[in-house]
């Protein structure tokens, strides 16, 4: 009897403690709290995406997007953007600070706002990397999609253009030839702040969530690396370096510092942007495989299929790897440019620390200079002409119109076998050759 008094009350306690657990996860909430600081980049739209899902993971109440950033790409507002309009979990933005340009659209996409005294919001004209306006057709085109994010959110689409567009004017809220940006009181007076709050806690209490447990996203180490490294200033530096030291390592002998940078400049961009699921395996391969082929042409005279598909198979390889065929373009054309500087420097600070004479020959031996190095004047042969007998690259073999055969270089480039060849110089035992062209 006991035994059976003493089993129902264990059940009765099982039951108990299942329901109070279930009543206390039920009234237990979650807010899910993002950053978006600094350069609105490609890395932060990742981030924000992994975040979402995280906080549907958490079954969050709501999502707190603390903005405080200068803008950033549109490419990457507009993907964030997405995520927000995608997510089951309503958003509300917290200004800490200011939110500009492409901030200012990330916000308004929010269906509430909030903003802290002193934070502004507005000031959203797009503009080139070199901080030149871009053209009248993609204003207009940013202009309506600033003004149709604030309508979808029940704001004044006029005021949201404004901020996007200077030849606009509304009475009495700005002048035509001024961009607009409101302050957090005029936000909240033309209905672009639902809440003027001093922090977050306050924020909570408002929205009367004080009770519920705040989950702060936190990048990690990979996403911090991948917002620096697909930043388009480091991404065109990146190029530039892996580049050039690949260059500068194939004109010196054995591998070295210019060689390492290279492969881990490469690395970074490439693995940057895979990171941010910009790109796929294919854009390294492609690269890889320019590489490959242009290491073939080097082993080939002249200039062939080999090289020609190695420069189209890497511009593909870097175009693809970026977050957009614009920003491919502009961080390859500036890498082009970094690199030709980067290395004309290089080689002349190699020749100065005599590196470069580990594969050229810069000692002359001449009369003048007291060497004899053999019985035999060369000179002789200065303006004979003759026919290669091997291909010349640079050093080989031709034959001469008296028949004698002599073993020589060019003056710098490839000739062909049976090329008419002519010699143009004697130094020491060195005979120099040029190829000779017919003329009409």
């Amino acid at each position: 009897m006991k035994k059976k008094i003493f089993l129902k009350g264990l059940l009765v306690c099982l039951i108990l403690l299942f329901c109070a657990f279930n009543l206390l996860a039920a009234t237990s909430s979650k807010v899910y709290v993002i950053p978006v600081q600094k350069t609105i980049d490609p890395g932060l739209a990742s981030f924000m995406e992994r975040s979402y899902q995280e906080a549907e993971s958490l079954k969050a109440k709501l999502i707190i997007l603390e903005v405080d950033t200068p803008g950033g790409r549109v490419d990457a507002a507009e993907k964030i953007k997405k995520v927000i309009n995608n997510s089951t979990i309503p958003t509300i933005a917290l200004v800490k600070g200011g939110a500009i340009s492409a901030g200012a659209y990330i916000t308004l996409a929010c269906p509430q706002i909030a903003m802290i005294p002193g934070s502004t919001i507005g000031d959203a004209e797009p503009r080139l990397s070199s901080g030149e306006r871009v053209d009248e057709k993609f204003v207009s085109y940013w202009a309506a999609e600033m003004g149709t994010t604030a309508e979808k959110n029940g704001r004044d689409r006029e005021i949201a253009m404004a901020m996007a567009d200077r030849d606009i004017e509304i009475p009495g809220v700005v002048e035509k030839g001024k961009l607009l940006t409101f302050t957090y009181q005029q936000a909240k007076e033309h209905g672009y702040a639902d809440y003027i709050v001093k922090d977050r806690a306050e924020l909570l209490q408002v929205l009367k969530l004080d009770e519920a447990e705040a989950v702060e996203a936190k990048p990690t180490v990979a996403e911090k690396l991948t917002r620096i490294v697909t930043n388009p200033y480091m991404a065109s530096l990146l190029l530039t370096i892996g580049i050039a030291g690949i260059i500068i390592e194939i004109f010196t002998i054995g591998f070295g510092l210019a060689g390492f940078l290279g492969i881990a400049s490469l690395a970074l961009y490439f693995g940057g942007h895979l990171l941010a699921g910009f790109s796929g395996w294919e854009a390294i391969l492609l690269f890889l495989l320019g590489i490959i082929l242009l290491g073939i042409e080097a082993l080939v005279p002249g200039f062939g299929l080999p090289g020609l598909g190695g420069i189209i198979s890497i511009i593909v390889g870097i175009v693809l790897a970026a977050p957009s065929w614009e920003a491919g373009i502009a961080s390859l054309v500036m890498a082009i440019v970094g690199t030709i500087i980067l290395v004309l420097l290089s080689f002349k600070v190699l020749t100065k620390r005599r590196f470069w004479d580990r594969l050229v020959l810069g000692t002359k031996y001449n009369k003048e200079a007291g060497y004899i190095p053999q019985k035999e004047d060369f000179n002789r042969y200065i303006g004979k002409q003759g026919e290669a007998l091997t291909i010349l690259r640079p050093a080989g073999t031709v034959l001469l119109e008296d028949g004698t055969r002599l073993d020589v270089v060019t003056d710098g480039g490839f000739i062909q076998k049976g090329e008419r060849v002519e010699v143009i110089g004697a130094e020491g035992i060195r005979l120099i050759v040029r190829e000779k062209r017919e003329t009409n």
